[in-house]
C-alpha cells in the first residue's frame, strides 16, 4: 500500500537511479539522510511524507576489506584497544580517502600486539593477504621503538644491546639497531625481537624502561597518529 513504510534502499534506488545493491551501499557508506539524519542501515525504512535525499557529493569505494592503524595508549591491551576503532576516534587526518563504514569493525584480526604498558602503532585488519604477512613474515618485518629509560648504562651496553648475543629463555637475539636519541632515550630498530623483549635487554645492561613506544611496523610509520585514534591503511601503503 502507498502509506506503508518501504525500505531506504529502495526508494534510493528510484533517487539515483542505481541497483539495489548500490543503493544499499550509498547508504551504509553514510551518504543519505533522512529528514536531515545520516541513516547507514539499509534495511531500514522509511514513511511516506520523510525526506530521503543523496548526497550530491556521493561516490561508491570499491568494496574491500579494511584494515586499521591505531595508536594504542598506554595502560591497556591491544585486544581491548578494540573498542577505541570507534567513529568518534576516526583520525580528522586521515588522508586515505576511505569512508568508514559499519562493516569495517567485524571480523578483524589483532596483529603483532603491544604489551598494555607499552603505547604506540598497532594493526587491526580484515584483509587476509595483511593477516598473512604480519604473521607469516613478522621475523622479517623490521620495528621502530623509541624507548624512554633511566639508570646508567654499563660499559659496552650499547654495543651488547646492538650486536646480538644476549640470550633470552635459552635463545641467541639477533642482532639490533640501537642508538641514544638524547640522554634518557633510545631509538630500537628490531626484527625478530618481540617489543615486550625490549625491557629485558635493557635490564641486562644496567637500564629501566619506563616508556616504550613504537613508532613504525616495517615502512609504515605512525607519524602524527594521536594516542587514542585511528585511520586506515592507504592503498598504495605496503608493510
Amino acid at each position: 500500500m502507498a502509506d506503508e513504510p518501504q525500505r531506504i534502499a529502495k526508494v534510493v534506488a528510484a533517487l539515483v537511479p542505481c541497483s539495489r545493491r548500490e543503493a544499499e551501499q550509498y547508504v551504509a557508506e553514510g551518504w543519505v539522510r533522512v529528514d536531515g539524519q545520516i541513516v547507514e542501515e539499509p534495511q531500514a525504512r522509511v514513511l511516506p511524507g520523510q525526506r530521503v535525499e543523496v548526497d550530491p557529493k556521493a561516490k561508491l569505494q570499491p568494496p574491500m576489506p579494511a584494515t586499521m592503524l591505531l595508536h594504542k595508549p598506554a595502560g591497556i591491551a591491544t585486544a581491548d584497544a578494540l573498542a577505541l576503532l570507534a567513529a568518534s576516534a576516526h583520525w580528522d587526518g586521515d588522508t586515505s580517502g576511505i569512508r568508514r563504514l559499519k562493516s569495517h569493525a567485524v571480523g578483524l584480526q589483532e596483529l603483532l600486539p603491544l604489551p598494555p604498558a607499552a603505547e604506540g602503532l598497532c594493526v587491526f585488519s580484515q584483509d587476509g593477504r595483511i593477516v598473512r604477512k604480519l604473521r607469516e613474515d613478522a621475523a622479517l618485518l623490521e620495528q621502530e621503538l623509541v624507548v624512554q629509560v633511566d639508570g646508567t648504562i654499563a660499559p659496552g651496553g650499547l654495543e651488547r644491546l646492538s650486536g646480538g648475543g644476549l640470550l633470552f629463555e635459552g635463545q641467541r637475539l639477533p642482532p639490533a639497531k640501537v642508538s641514544w636519541q638524547s640522554e634518557q632515550r633510545l631509538r630500537f630498530a628490531l626484527k625478530n625481537i618481540r617489543p615486550e623483549v625490549v625491557p629485558w635487554m635493557c635490564e641486562q645492561v644496567g637500564l629501566r624502561v619506563t616508556s616504550l613506544r613504537r613508532i613504525r611496523i616495517g615502512r609504515v610509520p605512525m607519524a602524527a597518529l594521536p594516542a587514542g585514534q585511528w585511520r586506515y591503511l592507504a592503498p598504495q601503503e605496503r608493510f
